[in-house]
């Protein structure tokens, strides 16, 4: 094969040790030490190298990809999977030739590395995820020290970590075992309705292991709770810097809602329109802005890069692959699950049982021929694509609903049964109403 490019490097990252690769040069090892990957750079730089290609290996890669792009040199990020050695020569002396190799022929597609802001955004929005299924974790953990000592609050109140869920453990772990002491902290609703369930649920035996594991949980889902708003307070700072300081009072109409894990960032809706020129992704169908949030940490704010919305989708990790072996195809699974991807199944998992969304209907009508996984894909890839002709084409997007879905769907059927009666020389008539 021609090489169709020249004066290429490869490198292969490890904790310790960098290995380096140039064609004439051989292989240099460098220590993973900031001086030693100035020292890496110094060395491309003193043999002309032009371009670069290197593994996307854990976090490793970070600094020395900044440092190797400040220097002027191009640096392709590329994945793993696409290096993979020749069985029997997996070595890391091996490895940084085949990458040179591969990036000369030009076999490797170059990942997406978020620059400046979007990098920013995307690390706090990373870390505040993870605060959240820390919180998650001990949420769990104060249901089982309640249901050890038979205090079956979780059973009578939908969110044990609601404020009414809060203030009740806040109580008991005080020292107060009046019933209805602790009846009254619960909201209104939760009195006037279920008021015996609730004493009833009270009733249970303390220990004082069981306290103290109580104790112990709910001491770290506050803990989590304040890094979430730390994680929040720097979004807002972003968010506001990307954004032009609009105020969401000035849109003259509501966003929607965000019904879970809501930050705490003032005037996100209108600074989101402006990052995005006035395109609007919550026009589609399950995206609110916080959900468009991290599209936004995750995708970045150009979805230009990608040219087709196909290119787009098979960048998620949402277009159905190809694995044809003779007149057999495969139905293999694709390794790894890029991040924006899992985003827009998600928000597909949400809107499958939806009764009003014309999306819905069309997962349910998948998920009962094909299963509920390819169903959740299907609508994935639907979500990313309108997503991505918003943003770049900037269609308006309107949810028509289930109703007419429903009428397009007769209509094909239709159509079809007039070609097939056509085609067998029969004539169709409409039924006349009987009266």
């Amino acid at each position: 094969m021609e090489k169709i490019r020249e004066n290429v490097a490869g490198i292969d990252i490890g904790a310790k040790e960098v290995f380096v690769y140039v064609e004439g040069q051989g292989v240099k090892s460098f220590l993973t030490f900031t001086e030693d990957m100035v020292a890496l750079v110094q060395f491309l730089i003193s043999h002309n190298v032009e371009t670069v290609a290197m593994e996307a290996t854990g976090v490793y890669w970070n600094i020395l990809y900044e440092l190797i792009e400040e220097a002027g040199i191009d640096v392709w990020l590329v994945d793993g999977r696409e290096t993979k050695q020749v069985p029997g020569r997996k070595t890391d002396v091996k490895d940084c030739q085949w990458i040179h190799e591969l990036h000369s022929h030009g076999l490797l597609k170059r990942c997406f590395v978020a620059k400046d802001d979007i990098k920013e955004l995307r690390s706090y929005q990373r870390l505040r995820e993870d605060h959240i299924e820390s919180a998650s974790m001990h949420i769990n953990h104060m249901q089982k020290a309640l249901t050890q000592m038979n205090i079956r609050l979780k059973e009578v109140i939908s969110q044990l970590h609601g404020v009414s869920g809060l203030k009740v453990i806040e109580a008991i772990l005080k020292g107060e075992r009046d019933k209805e002491v602790l009846l009254k902290l619960c909201d209104t609703r939760i009195i006037k309705n279920k008021k015996a369930e609730v004493i009833k649920a009270l009733n249970g035996k303390y220990t004082k292991a069981g306290l103290f594991a109580l104790q112990q949980a709910f001491d770290a889902y506050n803990f989590y709770q304040k890094q979430i708003a730390q994680c929040d307070q720097e979004i807002e700072k972003i968010i506001h810097r990307m954004g032009k300081g609009s105020k969401d009072n000035d849109l003259g109409q509501k966003r929607k809602p965000i019904r879970h894990n809501k930050p705490n960032v003032k005037d996100l809706g209108a600074n989101m329109l402006d990052i995005f020129d006035g395109k609007d992704a919550t026009v589609i169908s399950g995206i609110t802005d916080y959900t468009w949030m991290q599209l936004l940490s995750e995708t970045g704010a150009d979805l230009k890069r990608w040219p087709t919305q196909k290119h787009f989708t098979s960048w998620l990790g949402l277009a159905p692959g190809q694995h044809w072996s003779g007149k057999k195809r495969y139905n293999k699974r694709k390794q790894g699950r890029p991040k924006a991807g899992q985003i827009f199944r998600e928000i597909a998992q949400s809107l499958i049982n939806s009764k009003n969304i014309a999306l819905g209907a069309f997962g349910r009508k998948l998920r009962a021929k094909k299963g509920p996984s390819k169903a959740i894909k299907a609508m994935a890839r639907k979500l990313a694509e309108l997503y991505w002709k918003v943003m770049v084409n900037g269609i308006k997007y309107v949810e028509l609903g289930i109703k007419n879905y429903e009428e397009m769907l007769l209509s094909k059927k239709r159509k079809t049964f007039e070609r097939l009666a056509k085609e067998l020389n029969y004539q169709v008539s409409a039924l006349q109403s009987v009266t």
